[in-house]
């Protein structure tokens, strides 16, 4: 038995533990999705697949619990597949190696699976528990929620009767959840011709830049974070300009929802610059690491080595437009909550950039709370992608949830996790992405709270949990259950 199935509760954290062992990265569901239907069959439950993807378990009262309500318990089975750049593991085939480091659980060089493992556990640990006193139950555990909330948006109505929704996918514990902001995913895209390379007189290099933090874009986007596709295009700009380099491709990030750690392109560069083209690097480097110094605590890795000559590299006019795009595209923060200061509103993030073979293609997550504020973002980026020859569609859309402060549910759960812990829970709304906004888009009569235990740098390979939040956590669930108002 591995360590980690001995923490407490044993029973959420052998379950947890048993989906480290499943490879799940979004996108690559099919094996959590059967574990998941066989392991409710196995426990009494009713439990299938809807047309979406989605699992959908359900369960009866226990004896003198009838006449509750019915609850849903909701949770994203996915995991966003990070990891450090000299890391082998194969997200599609590989268990995760997981590990207890002090108070933490965490993964060797990838993300941890715990947004939304937790939760999937937590779920499944009431599912298996014949001694958890509760009212009618059904489990919505959702598919590829971190690429596009996929499963949310294709739940249809009437798959679910609860009056009450558990999303267990918040990072905090102590907190609870009751508004998000909505989400558009901006895509740009473009083709070219490439044009025959001259290697005479010429060198190639490899320019990379890794070791940055990178983490979750809508909780961390207000932590100044450094963005390696910004600081690429930062390098690339000085380098293009003073035609020391020419570019040939650019490869940056690789989830929408995660600040890009690690980027790289590849650049021609005339013998007779190449001092130069190599000052450059060893300036940009220093100039990268003091602005980030107290930030980028990890600090910035900055290359530039050798290669072989490409035969193909990108047109003038294309290189230019792209880099100037990228530059002038807004990402981070761009505006805080006005009545609620410490609250990031809308957002951008500026997540892959793939430009190489005579395509381009450059993927922007932008979030605001405020619908009026998203649609101003994305004209934006709209706007100056269109003025380099780019494409732009706007897809995915999705409204924020917006929070009901006289929600009963949230007025009962804070008053049981007072008496629990003789504090009240903070409730708030968050900058990241929840999928209770869409699902209420088919059940709008459903109130809705999120909560989870404590995870901190989700989306990198940091991503850890907080042992003690676990136990916490799952007590309160249990609680809230028995508590469920009546018919």
């Amino acid at each position: 038995m591995n360590p980690i199935e001995e923490l407490s509760p044993k029973i959420v954290w052998k379950n947890f533990y048993s989906l480290t062992q499943i490879p799940r990265p979004s996108g690559h569901v099919e094996k959590v999705t059967d574990y998941l239907v066989k392991f409710a069959q196995a426990h009494g439950a009713e439990a299938f697949v809807d047309d979406a993807g989605n699992v959908i378990m359900k369960k009866g009262a226990t004896p003198g619990y009838e006449d509750l309500e019915t609850v849903v318990l909701q949770a994203h089975m996915d995991m966003v597949p990070q990891k450090t750049k000299d890391s082998t593991h194969n997200f599609e085939t590989d268990p995760l190696d997981v590990f207890i480091d002090g108070e933490w659980v965490t993964a060797r060089n990838t993300t941890l699976g715990a947004d939304d493992g937790m939760g999937v556990a937590a779920a499944m640990a009431v599912i298996e528990d014949e001694n958890v006193a509760h009212g009618p139950i059904e489990v919505l555990i959702t598919k590829d929620e971190e690429t596009g909330m996929y499963g949310a948006f294709g739940l249809k109505a009437g798959m679910l009767e609860g009056k009450y929704l558990l999303n267990l996918d918040s990072e905090e514990e102590g907190e609870i959840t009751i508004g998000c902001a909505g989400g558009m995913d901006v895509v740009c895209t473009m083709e070219y011709q490439e044009m025959n390379v001259n290697a005479d007189n010429m060198l190639a290099y490899n320019i990379a830049i890794k070791g940055l933090l990178g983490g979750h874009s809508g909780l961390e986007i207000n932590k100044g974070r450094a963005n390696a596709n910004k600081l690429m295009a930062r390098l690339l700009f000085a380098a293009v300009n003073t035609q020391i380099a020419w570019l040939c491709s650019w490869h940056g990030g690789n989830m929408r929802n995660a600040i890009p750690r690690e980027c790289e392109a590849t650049v021609l560069v005339p013998k007779t610059a190449e001092k130069e083209f190599i000052a450059l690097i060893d300036k940009s480097r220093n100039i990268f690491c003091e602005e980030y110094a107290d930030i980028e605590t990890d600090g910035i890795t900055l290359t530039a080595e050798e290669t072989t000559i490409p035969s193909k590299a990108m047109p003038q006019d294309i290189q230019e437009n792209i880099i100037n795009a990228v530059m002038a595209a807004h990402d981070g923060v761009l505006r805080f909550t006005p009545s609620m200061p410490g609250l990031v509103e809308t957002s951008s993030n500026l997540a892959i950039i793939n430009a190489a073979n005579g395509k381009v293609e450059i993927d922007i997550l932008a979030r605001s709370s405020k619908d009026s504020m998203k649609t101003f973002l994305c004209n934006g980026l709209v706007s100056c992608f269109s003025m380099a020859g780019m494409n732009v569609t706007l897809e995915g859309g999705y409204s924020g949830w917006q929070p009901n402060p006289k929600s009963p549910l949230v007025a009962t759960m804070s008053s049981i996790y007072e008496k629990m812990y003789g504090q009240k829970p903070t409730v708030s709304a968050c900058h990241a992405g929840l999928e209770c906004g869409i699902i209420g888009v088919n059940y709008p009569d459903m109130d809705m709270a999120s909560f989870g235990p404590t995870l901190v740098s989700p989306h990198t390979p940091s991503e850890a949990c907080f042992i003690p939040s676990v136990d916490r956590f799952y007590a309160f669930i249990l609680e809230i259950l028995k508590n469920i108002p009546k018919k």
